[in-house]
């Protein structure tokens, strides 16, 4: 819509992303002035329906946070569940805790490079049309993303909202028999993820380049998945970390009049968390077989630097990290003797405790404050999409000024190109779970009238 100079683009709604959101962009005199990525799904009160109930209970309650990676959420609950109470697993459990990671890492990644991400490169509008033109390539990304649920299935009693995890390990240790089956399926899914890398390295990519700081866990001798220290690397090139306790003391959340998701700054700055952060930070400790799909892939080799900074590009990193869960996974099983006791016993004391995963989309962190018995009194999530949130509407802004000032395109070839750069993301939107004051600004002619809509903050 143009008035008076303005115009004002509006997407109701955005596709192929996980959750409900809209995308509003404001271009005055041929300059961008705003870009809304507006997150408005109702309020969840997670954090607040966790007070008051018992320190058993998170892991089970924050899996509903999101059907795809639960497995992000309970992990993240129990490291800071069991860091209150100052509890270590057993090693093997630490493993099996690991390998189910890995299972929703690669149904996570093949759901999105296929189904959600792949049709942008490919024109196509949807999944189901590009099915009818790359069937072949579908049903490889729906192979993959069975060989995930399945290792979810069988840790995790099942793909969607596991129940066999608890504090301090699962409520039962599969045998090495129960495993050797998923050995097989995993190994025909490493020829598939390989395929993947060679398929999407052959996509067409746009000149672009984020410079938010990259935030990411890094482990000590492996590529971070199920714990590790967070870590930056900044757009000059400097890298720092800091303690998962000292996270909001770097990480501060404001609300913003557009999103029921807060917005996260790292040290005042805005920042990116996810595949393009974990490739910069630990892309040296991949797996050789991984490190090899990502030079094939044309992301070059971290161990010499290789940084990318390209966020359409973060589909290569997707495929290699596939590459790298399979890899993972298959290193497990073959290693794996069951641990004398499926759990370590995490018995409460008062205390606060943090913990930090790494979810297919970025870093999950979770902290809670448990009394002496035992029971919650106080939590905060920060899922990796709203910490993103500055940042892809920074990358949004830039999109929009370049495309304008290359061919100025009409409404509905911006808004593609606005819902692509989002999708470059892999946002799920649906992991929102503050709620907040929500002001709408309504326009009339030259004035603006703000109206505040009552909330609160879970």
């Amino acid at each position: 819509m143009t008035h008076r100079g303005s115009r004002v683009l509006h997407v109701g709604s955005l596709t192929r992303v996980e959750g409900e959101g809209a995308l509003r962009l404001h271009v005055h005199d041929g300059t961008v002035t705003e870009a809304q990525l507006n997150i408005y799904e109702p309020p969840r009160f997670f954090e607040a329906f966790l007070r008051g109930r018992s320190y058993t209970e998170p892991p089970d309650i924050t899996a509903r946070v999101c059907g795809i990676c639960p497995v992000a959420y309970q992990m993240s609950a129990c490291a800071a569940i069991e860091d209150a109470f100052g509890v270590q697993v057993d090693p093997v459990i630490r493993d099996l805790r690991r390998l189910l990671y890995c299972g929703e890492w690669i149904e996570s990644h093949a759901l999105h490079i296929y189904l959600l991400h792949a049709p942008d490169f490919l024109g196509r509008a949807s999944a189901i049309e590009l099915a009818r033109t790359h069937r072949a390539e579908v049903e490889r990304g729906l192979r993959l993303k069975k060989a995930g649920n399945s290792l979810m299935e069988l840790l995790g009693g099942r793909a969607i909202h596991p129940v066999n995890v608890r504090l301090g390990g699962f409520h039962r240790a599969p045998t090495r028999e129960e495993l050797q089956p998923l050995a097989g399926e995993l190994k025909r899914a490493l020829d598939d993820a390989w395929a993947t890398v060679r398929w999407v390295s052959g996509f067409e990519f746009p000149d672009a380049h984020t410079d938010a700081a990259l935030l990411a866990l890094a482990a000590s001798g492996t590529y971070a998945i199920e714990s590790g220290t967070p870590s930056v690397l900044w757009a000059g090139g400097s890298t720092s970390s800091f303690p998962v306790h000292d996270f909001t003391d770097h990480v501060a959340e404001t609300h913003v009049a557009h999103s029921t998701a807060l917005h996260s700054r790292l040290d005042g700055r805005l920042h990116l968390t996810g595949s393009l952060a974990r490739f910069a930070i630990s892309g040296r400790l991949l797996s050789p077989v991984a490190l090899q799909a990502a030079v094939e892939a044309g992301l070059g080799d971290p161990r010499d630097g290789a940084v990318c900074r390209n966020p359409y590009r973060s589909i290569l990193v997707r495929a290699v990290e596939t590459v790298y869960a399979v890899d993972e996974a298959l290193r497990i099983i073959d290693a794996y003797e069951p641990p004398a006791r499926p759990y370590t016993e995490v018995p409460p004391v008062a205390g606060v405790g943090h913990g930090a995963t790494e979810a297919p989309r970025g870093l999950l962190y979770h902290r809670y404050a448990i009394d002496a018995d035992g029971i919650v009194t106080g939590a905060l999530l920060v899922p990796p999409t709203a910490q993103n949130q500055g940042a892809i509407e920074d990358d949004l802004r830039r999109l929009a000024q370049r495309a304008i000032g290359d061919h100025n395109p009409d409404d509905e070839e911006l808004a593609s190109l606005c819902e692509r750069a989002i999708r470059n993301h892999d946002p799920c939107i649906s992991c929102s779970t503050h709620f907040l004051d929500l002001t709408v600004v309504r326009t009339s002619g030259d004035t603006s009238v703000g109206n505040t809509t009552g909330g609160c903050d879970a």
